[in-house]
């Protein structure tokens, strides 16, 4: 296989093997240096380590390319993956980070879940980007049930912003299809720093972001039809619609929404910048399965994006609930939507990397329809009809859901009935299409089971490689020991760099993976620790500091306001700067901490005991959390993120005096 063995880093300063011995010496004023010491090592005591086997993997060159089709996923200890994959957390609320092709879980970035590892969804830091942009209506409700936040989220969709066509390594964005929410993941700190509620919709479902010239949008569908104020009516549900909305993906705030008719379900952009896409299956108008798919024909509605900025410019939309909507729906006789008929419910929609064509894909037609984007300028100018956009419709087998490419010409669908991928030629489609005899399908490779989304390697970009492809099956039923009940789902790798796709790897993963974005390496550049000058995460501790004359970076300070008591402390291992305090019972208590320490992987936390608080602080990163102290008596804190020899020490106590 063509991957590369990502050389190792050069260590300009300390490793994470070394780092004990940094931290040993700056805990050496708190319990003596002669027992810190215990921790670490020398120069010199690292290097008989090494000698003695116990030294880290040597760097690794790349290695040998591998014949097309005779990919392996095996990457060997020390050993760096080549892709990046952005994981959905589906009904876990979070983002995953996988490497490719190890399929090694690299970490968990929460989003709309709250987190017991970081504290996510308890610290202010959490709330405020979980909050921030909510609807009043969602902050009333939260108000009313005694909620901090929305407790859950169903996070379906993760894409990467672009710049020309491919990703800039900025942001991924995903959508909540629980709470109708989107959020912005920042990749410089895999950390997500903001989330947006949608107001209007119901069922935020496809989310695509904009490919040329760059992410200025991120388009989200809502799936559900739903009575929008001053169109829909409560009691007839034949007056209830779908909206479509673009977000600025630079603030975060909603540009505009589009009123259509039918429902929206997965999305996708050209690669022009003129036009974006979404599959409607429930034209009907229909609130039961049968209803919803009793018709022949659905569609897929096009937007086209230059003649929607001009209708705002002009003032042609109406504002409802704070939102700028124009109305796209075929009877308005808009400029601004088209409604192209295809087979019954489609699903997937799926532009290929050549930026010519879009996939729709069937679901219950066996067929993909194939719309060629040259053509839509003219469908817009009404010069051809709806269907003259149509220049393939290949019949591909049994529930076709999601279509991934490999920037050879060749479309990977998946078919969710047949438990296959079927690996198809688009220009073969399109000859089959005019009458040539031709069979566009060229394998069809069984996998396990009942597979939905589907990605390859660069595959929704112009840089599409062709290199891999995973499968995302939703059952797994006897691939993996029984883990009781509840079954992992399967995600399979597969080599498509041949001629032929083969299965390499079979991957278990927890609730429910339902979308990946595969990205190369070199695209993304995480920085390793947290940067003091840009305190994005922790401004209004910041600005909090600065009002209490505090310094966070040496921080050891307790502010007390009448009931409100806020506690300043920094964390370098093994010790916080404040090792007791005290309060009363029925105190306010804002606790603030910083870690100073200035090594990768040195991460602290701060737990609570007896009051539900643990949040993680990683190096050079501030965290807070605010709570009444209602429960008189001693209460330990601790870090709870490995951190040192003498990491179980690391603690200190909350009095809590009775009133």
């Amino acid at each position: 296989m063509l991957y590369v063995r990502r050389k190792k880093l050069e260590q300009n300063g300390l490793s994470r093997r070394s780092f004990l011995g940094t931290a040993a010496v700056s805990g050496a004023g708190i319990a003596g240096a002669g027992l810190l010491g215990l921790a670490g090592c020398s120069k010199e005591g690292g290097d008989k380590a090494a000698a003695s086997g116990a030294a880290p993997a040597a760097k690794t060159e790349s290695h040998a390319s591998a014949e097309p089709g005779k990919q392996t996923s095996e990457v060997g200890p020390g050993e760096l993956d080549q892709y990046y994959g952005f994981l959905s957390g589906g009904q876990s609320g979070e983002m995953r980070l996988i490497g490719v092709p190890s399929m090694r879980e690299l970490m968990r970035i929460p989003v709309f879940n709250m987190d017991s590892a970081t504290g996510w969804g308890r610290t202010n830091e959490s709330l405020r980007i979980l909050n921030e942009k909510n609807t009043p209506e969602t902050n009333q409700f939260l108000k009313d049930s005694g909620l901090r936040c929305y407790p859950n989220g169903d996070l379906h969709h993760p894409h990467l912003s672009f710049t020309d066509q491919t990703y800039d390594g900025r942001y991924a964005y995903a959508n909540d299809k629980a709470n109708n929410r989107v959020c912005r993941v920042r990749l410089d700190f895999m950390k997500t720093d903001k989330i947006t509620e949608i107001p209007n919709v119901s069922g935020v479902h496809g989310l695509r972001p904009q490919r040329y010239p760059k992410t200025g949008y991120v388009f989200a569908n809502g799936e559900h039809i739903v009575p929008v104020s001053g169109v829909g009516t409560w009691n007839d549900a034949k007056t209830w619609n779908a909206v479509y909305t673009a977000i600025d993906g630079e603030t975060m705030d909603i540009a505009w929404q589009v009123l259509v008719d039918g429902n929206l379900d997965n999305g996708d952009a050209d690669y022009q910048g003129k036009y974006s896409f979404s599959t409607c299956y429930n034209s009907e108008r229909a609130l039961t399965v049968q209803g919803a798919s009793s018709n022949e024909q659905d569609w897929c509605v096009v937007f086209n994006l230059a003649a929607i900025e001009e209708g705002i410019k002009k003032g042609d939309f109406k504002e409802v609930n704070g939102v700028k909507m124009l109305d796209g729906r075929a009877e308005a006789n808009s400029p601004y939507t088209r409604y192209i008929p295809v087979p019954n419910s489609p699903h997937g929609c799926n532009a290929s990397p050549d930026g010519k064509y879009i996939m729709l894909n069937g679901k219950l037609s066996p067929t993909v329809t194939v719309l060629d984007v040259s053509k839509l300028d003219d469908l817009f100018a009404g010069k051809i009809k709806e269907r003259d956009v149509v220049v393939a419709e290949p019949q591909l087998g049994l529930g076709p859901l999601h279509t991934a490419f490999d920037g050879r010409g060749n479309a990977y669908t998946t078919l969710f009935i047949d438990s296959q991928m079927v690996k198809w030629n688009i220009d073969d489609a399109i000859k089959a299409y005019k009458g040539e005899k031709v069979d566009p399908i060229k394998q069809k490779l069984d996998v396990h089971y009942q597979p939905g989304h589907n990605h390859t390697t660069m595959g929704e970009t112009k840089e599409a490689d062709g290199k891999w492809l995973v499968s995302l099956n939703k059952f797994s039923k006897d691939r993996f020991l029984n883990a009781g009940p509840l079954k992992p789902e399967c995600d399979q790798l597969i080599d498509i760099s041949g001629d032929e796709m083969r299965l390499v790897h079979d991957n278990p993963t927890f609730a429910e993976p339902h979308d990946l974005c595969l990205v190369a390496a070199s695209k993304v550049n995480p920085k390793k620790t947290w940067d003091r000058k840009d305190p994005w995460f922790w401004q209004d501790a910041v600005e909090q500091a600065k009002k209490d004359g505090v310094e966070l970076e040496k921080a050891a300070k307790v502010i007390r306001e009448g009931n409100k008591v806020r506690v300043y402390m920094t964390a370098v291992a093994p010790a916080y700067s404040i090792p007791q305090f005290e309060v009363n019972q029925g105190d306010e208590v804002t606790v603030y901490v910083t870690n100073v320490e200035t090594i990768e992987d040195l991460t602290h936390g701060f737990t609570l005991e007896g009051y539900g608080i643990a949040m993680e602080i990683g190096p050079q990163a501030t965290q807070s959390v605010t709570f009444k102290a209602v429960r008189p008596g001693v209460h330990w804190y601790y870090c709870q993120w490995f951190c040192h020899a003498l990491h179980m020490e690391m603690s200190g106590q909350m009095i809590v005096k009775p009133r």
